[in-house]
């Protein structure tokens, strides 16, 4: 393939627009001077209430065009062979995923962040719904443009959250109102702006989630009424999913089947009302003994009632519950999947994404991800409950599997297939064996068609198999790999079976290799295709000659015709890894696997125009961010992505990014020497991966700034002899710093963090003065008190006190959680912000420090973390001081030293309760430490 060289720019000019963030986090005796990340022109996907997403045009959401999928859904999925005999080939599954912690702040286009839920088992679900939307974000809920290329990319449809939310989780009637409001001709507005919304997006329809207590028998008619009106006006290529909540009398209650009365939201005489149905997870339940209730009866006749309506009974996805206990839990599988049958429905699994969330490493999520869909036996042509160990080997109820009953489907059936085995994340980025990245990052919009099977790997001998797995040390395009390891020697050469293919093999058919290994001799990997006609038979090929490829060479690149089979389709395709002689250790790292035309090369892509600069942020004069947009080079039909670059000073390349899109948002950028200007390029990419020409634009950075001097220190009250630990928080750009400790030993220092001991009783002030070549900056406080009253150390003086709130959930999540000293209760309040807590410490104290511990604390998302707030302090309750302002924590625990204060009474003021849109504040512990 021809490489194209990072040497030539296009020249164009563009209007800078310039944004400044301000901001100060000021505490009573201890000043943080920095404001918080340059984010003001990140995009998230978006969400709506349903009264604001009448407002929503994408000609005024300045996000919009971020969000849309680039990717077509691929129609021409095919089943194939089935390797698992215990799937049931007409069962399909869906999956109700939350593919972000929160339904606000959903980067459109990646992040910077490698441990993300990059989910790639697309080959066993059929369906995906965004799950998403909260009472104190939004209700509706887009796909972000990541998820629905991700999608597209393995031909499953995505579809987006309509969730109306139980009262007792802030749900309210009126949204559902709002929701079902119809014109005067009985058209649905919000129902127009669901199918607008999804057309310009890209994604597939909606799943709409009724649960909200309290409605009618008019209001359930109203309902059928917005969804039959949904199908006349979305076309054939959106789908409606319902789910089993709602019944015909309007009230709340899970049928766990189909039934008489929920009928009407699926099918109504001849009228299709949804596509599909998910049914609520008690269709699993039944008490044998007291016979008090029987959920499977009605759900065993769910197919008959379906077919009485003229539908499939896979039309119905029987939903089960893996949020809380994954794997871990006990399901119905024999009733879903009877041994010797057809499947009694399809599946409908409710948050897979328990994976990633249950799991604190990036290494331990693949672990359960692989466990979750594959199974025990970590192969899903075998998977069974006699893997698992103790009382649930051989337990019908216990995990099995996805593969043990949900046959794995694939779209590779063209005449082309590349993959990098990139999982849509790495710790860097390579291109072409060359790391251009050298910083996390998560995009799965980027993410290759990885292995169908993961992993079937087989000795054609005596020895252990190799062992296949991904890798993110090493990657030829991309960030991973497909490492194979193990010891390999002439009695274990490894089959390690990989792709369900639908390849029509022409004339000019060729298969290629680019890999990378510690075999003292080359050709240790051979490449293997099976044909439809002969399935079972593997035939294995090896280049016969093997050239250099990637940086410095560090690659090997083979590859072999594949006419003398011209006419045969290719229906896998396999790895296979042997060795006349033993290599212990052995390691490989496969780069890219392609199946390609020879004479059908991909177009060079032209470059890119009107490349320019929409918009930039800077914070600290350092730091900035920006929002580019193009237009697609003419002739553009072969161009994959589009690499986003970054020129250095020095004239090196680094890759911010890559996007199908002709928008990007290239995310907080760190200014390098003092530079004055930044280039930015844009090189478009063909199918084949080669790069087109590139255009560059250039944006100016703000004048470099002199330092601001701020500083926190560990405590500001101690007895006499103790030490204070400073910690310099002055902006980065300070060069040097001059401290002054009048009382303290030393009295000065110019040390960044010095420690410092007071032995004497007194009042203290402290002065740090910031500074670089272009100023400095010098702040004071009286801030250190010391006394032999603080010897037996300081108390948590709200322990266990009497707790006032402006509003709270419900009792369990009320004011006095958030002083009783368990972290695993909290003072939740729902509503806008500003949310209060006030606390009456029971007479005058002295006051030193607060403490608070946010969502993160408690074990939720770190998404939940309160971003703004203040802590008052006052003698009466009624006259209020300032005494700590925060407007950009980040953290789970946050620490607050003030200059020794007396009070009776505090307050904490949350002023945006999370990190992105939600308006819920979540407080597991409000410490205020002083003298008792």
């Amino acid at each position: 393939m021809k490489r194209v060289k990072l040497n030539y720019f296009t020249k164009t000019k563009w209007k800078k627009r310039l944004m400044t963030t301000a901001g100060a986090m000021l505490l009573a005796g201890v000043i943080l001077g920095t404001p918080g990340k340059a984010e003001a022109a990140q995009p998230h996907s978006s969400y709506w209430y349903p009264d604001t997403l009448l407002e929503w045009s994408p000609a005024t959401d300045k996000d919009a065009a971020f969000n849309r999928g680039t990717v077509k859904l691929q129609k021409d999925r095919f089943l194939g062979e089935i390797v698992n005999p215990n799937a049931k080939p007409e069962a399909k599954a869906i999956a109700l995923s939350s593919m972000f912690p929160s339904t606000s702040g959903a980067p459109s286009q990646g992040s910077e962040k490698f441990h993300t839920y990059t989910f790639s088992f697309w080959q066993y679900i059929d369906k995906l719904v965004m799950w998403g939307g909260s009472a104190g974000e939004g209700l509706i809920v887009s796909p972000s443009a990541d998820v629905i290329d991700a999608a597209h990319k393995n031909g499953v449809p995505v579809y987006g959250t309509v969730f109306l939310p139980q009262t007792e989780h802030g749900g309210k009637l009126e949204w559902m109102h709002d929701l079902l409001q119809q014109r005067e001709d009985g058209t649905f507005p919000v129902a127009d702006k669901l199918v607008e919304a999804a057309r310009y997006y890209g994604f597939d329809g909606w799943f709409i989630n009724q649960e909200t207590q309290g409605a009618s028998k008019e209001d359930a008619a109203d309902m059928q009424r917005f969804l039959a009106y949904l199908q006349k006006i979305k076309g054939s290529e959106l789908e409606i999913i319902w789910y089993d909540s709602m019944i015909n009398e309007g009230n709340i209650k899970w049928q766990g089947a189909l039934t008489d009365k929920n009928q009407m939201f699926f099918q109504n005489g001849t009228q299709r009302v949804s596509d599909s149905m998910f049914l609520d997870f008690r269709w699993q339940y039944k008490d044998e003994v007291n016979g008090k209730y029987d959920y499977v009866t009605p759900y065993l006749n769910s197919p008959m009632k379906a077919n009485e309506l003229g539908r499939s009974p896979y039309d119905l996805f029987a939903g089960i519950d893996v949020e809380a206990n994954g794997y871990e839990g006990s399901y119905n599988w024999p009733i879903l999947f009877p041994d010797g049958k057809k499947a009694t429905t399809s599946l409908g699994i409710y948050r897979p994404d328990w994976a990633f969330n249950s799991s604190e490493t990036n290494e331990q999520y693949m672990d359960k991800e692989e466990m979750f869909w594959v199974g025990p036996g970590g192969n899903p042509s075998v998977g069974t409950t006699a893997d698992l160990d103790g009382a649930k080997a051989g337990d019908p109820y216990a995990w099995r599997g996805i593969a043990y009953d949900i046959a794995d489907k694939s779209v590779i059936s063209g005449t082309e297939f590349i993959t990098h085995f990139n999982t849509g994340n790495g710790h860097m980025f390579a291109v072409n064996g060359k790391v251009m990245r050298e910083k996390d990052w998560s995009n799965r919009s980027l993410q290759d068609i990885l292995p169908t099977w993961r992993w079937i790997s087989e000795s054609g001998g005596t020895g252990k198999a190799l062992t296949p797995d991904f890798d993110y040390t090493k990657s030829y395009y991309g960030g991973s790999s497909l490492k194979v390891t193990g010891d390999l020697s002439s009695d274990n050469p490894t089959q390690v079976k990989l792709y369900k293919t639908n390849i029509p093999v022409a004339a000019t058919t060729e298969l290629s290799l680019i890999y990378q290994d510690n075999a003292a001799v080359e050709g240790a990997v051979q490449i293997g295709v099976s044909f439809s006609d002969a399935p079972e038979e593997t035939v294995f090929f090896q280049p016969k000659k093997w050239t250099t490829a990637g940086d410095e060479g560090s690659w090997k690149e083979g590859s072999v015709q594949l006419n003398k089979y011209k006419g045969r389709t290719i229906s896998s395709i396999s790895l296979k890894f042997v060795s006349s002689k033993p290599v212990a250790g052995y390691e490989a790292f496969i780069g890219e696997l392609a199946v390609t035309q020879k004479q059908d090369k991909a177009k060079q892509p032209k470059v890119v125009t009107g490349l320019k600069v929409t918009e930039n942020d800077f914070r600290d004069g350092i730091y900035g961010d920006a929002r580019l947009a193009w237009e697609a080079p003419k002739d553009g039909s072969d161009v994959q992505y589009y690499q986003v670059y970054r020129v250095k000073p020095d004239g090196a390349y680094e890759l911010m990014g890559m996007t199908g899109n002709t928008v990007y948002y290239v995310p907080e950028m760190k200014r390098l020497n003092k530079e004055t200007a930044t280039k930015m390029v844009v090189i478009p990419v063909n199918r084949q991966y080669e790069q087109g020409k590139p255009a560059s634009v250039t944006f100016n950075w703000p004048a470099y700034p002199k330092p601001i001097a701020a500083f926190e220190a560990d405590r500001t009250l101690i007895a006499p002899g103790e030490s204070v630990q400073f910690t310099d928080k002055s902006s980065e750009v300070t060069e040097g710093w001059v401290w002054s400790f009048p009382g303290g030993e030393p009295s000065s220092s110019t040390e960044q963090n010095p420690k410092v001991t007071y032995k004497e009783e007194g009042s203290f002030e402290v002065t740090l003065k910031a500074v670089n070549e272009v100023g400095e900056d010098v702040v004071k406080r009286q801030m250190i008190t010391v006394t032999k009253e603080a010897a037996g150390g300081v108390s948590d003086l709200a322990l266990g006190k009497k707790a006032t709130a402006s509003s709270y959930v419900n009792e369990k999540e009320a004011p006095p959680f958030a002083l009783d000293g368990d972290d695993k209760t909290k003072w939740c309040a729902v509503g806008d912000a500003p949310h209060t807590l006030t606390v009456d410490l029971g007479a005058e104290h002295k006051i030193s420090e607060f403490v608070i511990k946010h969502a993160e604390a408690g074990g939720e998302a770190a998404a939940f973390n309160t971003r703004s707030f203040r802590i008052q302090l006052s003698m009466d309750g009624e006259n209020w001081t300032d005494s700590v302002q925060v407007t950009d924590n980040a953290k789970g625990v946050s620490k607050h030293a003030i200059a020794l204060t007396s009070a009776r009474y505090a307050r904490l003021v949350v002023e945006k309760p999370t990190q992105g849109g939600d308006t819920a504040a979540r407080i597991y512990g409000f410490e205020v430490m002083g003298l008792k």
